[in-house]
């Protein structure tokens, strides 16, 4: 009975074909000229064609050789890329993922950690919690393999995008509109904005600024330059000014002599999981990429709505 040929074989022609000479295919590939040899005649014979032209002068495919090549050659890559591919996921549950997260009570966060529990057992995850400074500078350093943030990315980031919430100002109980439900980016024209570290994007403080307003006046800043929300959230409270939040953090963040007020005109915001496009990323965080993608697809959305009425799952 007829046998199909090996990938080993197949490899072996290929060499044969580059050197165009057993002694040198064979040293190659550290196997004996006479095992070369009956490894060529027995690929032949699988296939029932001739591929090698023999003489004492000189070794050439044959016709039906040259023709084949092609075939022979994507076979062995398609056989090196399903090893690869297994041995990435060996990796991926052998592995380990790190994790910054700007925002820990982030519904995006919770979602992760469900998914990782359920459907992502194998690798170990780190969790880091940082700084609008330090998402990206430990990004580009190397320190951690991605980042749960709110958009806009910095450039040379690529992102998944997890959700989109409602952002809402933070401002001293003390002040007159405390009292109001809801305001305009109008109302709040004449309050200065706390200002950001230097080394944060400027699209990004932007964005969380609202700068410029719809009229294109410009934002004024006060001179402090945190990087936590906490500390936002401590110096409006002093009435140092104010701030734009995501809704998620009205729960992590209720503190004397605060107000979290709907802002009407404010544009929502969108959480994102970012990792640098400068380097391949890992086995297991590349695992846990096709997690989140998966999840997206098939999650259904009211059941979210119904389980977090702030949060909806937003595939990308």
């Amino acid at each position: 009975m007829t046998t199909d040929p090996s990938t080993h074989q197949l490899r072996l022609l290929l060499a044969l074909a580059e050197e165009l000479h057993f002694g040198r295919a064979a040293k190659r590939l550290f196997i004996s000229q006479p095992a070369f040899s009956r490894q060529i005649r027995a690929l032949e014979e699988h296939l029932g064609v001739a591929l090698v032209e023999r003489s004492t002068r000189r070794v050439q495919l044959t016709p039906a050789g040259q023709a084949l090549l092609p075939q022979m050659r994507a076979v062995v890559d398609a056989v090196e890329d399903l090893r690869g591919a297994a041995e990435g996921e060996a990796n991926a549950h052998s592995g380990r993922v790190v994790l910054g997260s700007y925002v820990t009570a982030l519904p995006a966060l919770r979602i992760l950690l469900d998914q990782l529990r359920e459907r992502f057992p194998g690798p170990e995850v780190e969790w880091r919690a940082v700084d609008n400074v330090e998402q990206k500078s430990l990004l580009v350093d190397g320190q951690v393999d991605g980042v749960i943030c709110y958009e806009p990315v910095p450039e040379g980031m690529h992102a998944l995008r997890l959700g989109t919430e409602e952002r809402f100002v933070c401002m001293p109980a003390t002040h007159p509109l405390a009292g109001r439900e809801t305001l305009t980016l109008a109302d709040l024209a004449d309050l200065p904005v706390i200002g950001y570290s230097p080394h944060v994007d400027a699209e990004f403080r932007a964005f969380w600024a609202a700068d410029p307003r719809p009229d294109g006046t410009p934002v004024r800043y006060t001179d402090h330059t945190p990087t936590t929300l906490e500390a936002y959230v401590a110096l409006a409270s002093l009435g140092h000014g104010i701030r734009f939040i995501p809704e998620s953090c009205l729960d992590l963040m209720p503190r004397p002599g605060v107000r979290f007020i709907t802002v009407t005109d404010l544009p929502p915001c969108t959480a994102v999981l970012v990792w640098p496009a400068s380097r391949p990323p890992t086995p297991a965080f590349s695992a846990l990429l096709r997690v989140l993608r998966a999840h997206a697809r098939t999650t259904d959305r009211e059941t979210l709505r119904k389980t977090n009425r702030r949060w909806w799952w937003n595939a990308a």
